[in-house]
């Protein structure tokens, strides 16, 4: 059985979003229903609805940034009462079974049915799965999180993906004390990516096309800001990072930026471009160089990052807006015109 819930929707790919009215299943032993608060704009969601990266499942809600408050309870929930705060992140299921799933590495998932997302994606029930741009959803508890108090619910939900995006590879290659990181791109990722790098205690530096958010990276937290539309960048950096954190889905020059690595230092994609790269293999061998990638966090290292920025007072930096405008939004983040996430107020859906 199902519930109807009042949601945003694209009903065919790169058409408009628009009010509309979803399934969500009914509450299972193991379920939370949330009241959902505030739910992110993430670019992924954009390309998604534009069915950019393959073909979609329509009509679509988008939206895995997700926070609210817990408005009803399985019989067998153990993990959380009404009331409680907590968020959503890009994925609602995964096998449970597989190494990966047992390791906390769910976004990794290899078994049956993977990793079911938050939306564009099928549940165990085959049903497909509708995200945040909604008043509710209900998830297991097992793949919710706790939303420290801390942190504001509106300032949350960009945690739920911008945040961990960033935080897991940080902390996986070592951002801390005495380790030299740049960022490339202050958008809705660059923007964490420089909070929490900061926090961590390493040294950073923000990597941009050019200097006009100069004054916000500083204050995020970087301690130098360079135009990388100036050639003579890559001349005073050569040689010189620990890591690399690349947060744009541009195509890049990437025998000139993994030339700005340390011996032995690692760049790890965490923007998606639409095309492959072309990897020069010079530039890794000569330095003992690594390229990685990085994919979200599982489940007990969101809620490590989650807990991480309330002890740090970190949150996104957010522009309020009504479900009237999601619209306009996508139009203002393809044109590079939000500091730093747009986040609905799902109150006004």
């Amino acid at each position: 059985m199902t519930h109807t819930i009042a949601a945003y929707a694209a009903p065919s790919p790169k058409a408009p979003l628009e009010p509309t009215t979803v399934p969500r299943r009914e509450l299972g032993e193991h379920d939370i229903l949330i009241d959902i608060k505030f739910a992110g704009i993430c670019h992924s969601d954009i390309h998604q609805v534009n069915a950019e990266w393959g073909v979609g499942t329509f009509p679509m809600v988008p939206g895995h940034e997700i926070a609210g408050v817990v408005a009803e309870v399985g019989s067998s929930v153990t993990r959380y009462a009404v009331g409680d705060r907590v968020g959503v992140g890009c994925f609602v299921d995964s096998c449970r079974e597989c190494a990966n799933c047992r390791a906390g590495l769910e976004q990794y998932c290899t078994g049956e049915p993977g990793t079911v997302m938050t939306y564009n994606s099928f549940g165990r029930d085959g049903n497909p799965t509708y995200g945040g741009y909604a008043k509710q959803i209900v998830v297991d508890q097992n793949y919710a999180l706790r939303i420290p108090d801390g942190i504001p619910l509106d300032t949350a939900a960009p945690l739920l993906c911008a945040g961990i995006t960033v935080y897991s590879p940080l902390t996986r290659w070592g951002a801390g004390p005495g380790k030299k990181v740049a960022v490339v791109g202050l958008g809705g990722l660059g923007h964490m990516a420089v909070k929490i790098a900061h926090a961590m205690g390493a040294e950073v530096t923000v990597l941009s096309q050019s200097l006009r958010k100069k004054d916000d990276g500083l204050r995020l937290g970087a301690d130098d800001y360079a135009a990388t539309s100036d050639p003579a960048t890559f001349e005073r950096f050569a040689n010189t990072f620990d890591l690399i954190v690349n947060t744009v889905s541009a195509e890049l020059d990437m025998g000139a930026y993994l030339g700005l690595l340390s011996t032995g230092g690692t760049m790890v994609q965490v923007g998606l471009p639409e095309r492959p790269a072309e990897l020069p293999l010079a530039a890794l061998i000569h330095g003992r160089r690594s390229l990685a990638g990085s994919l979200i966090g599982g489940i007990p290292e969101t809620q490590e990052m989650l807990d991480f920025c309330a002890a740090h007072g970190i949150g996104a930096e957010i522009e309020v807006i009504p479900a009237e405008r999601i619209n306009e939004a996508y139009s203002r983040v393809l044109a590079s015109d939000v500091r730093y996430r747009f986040v609905i107020d799902t109150a006004t859906i």
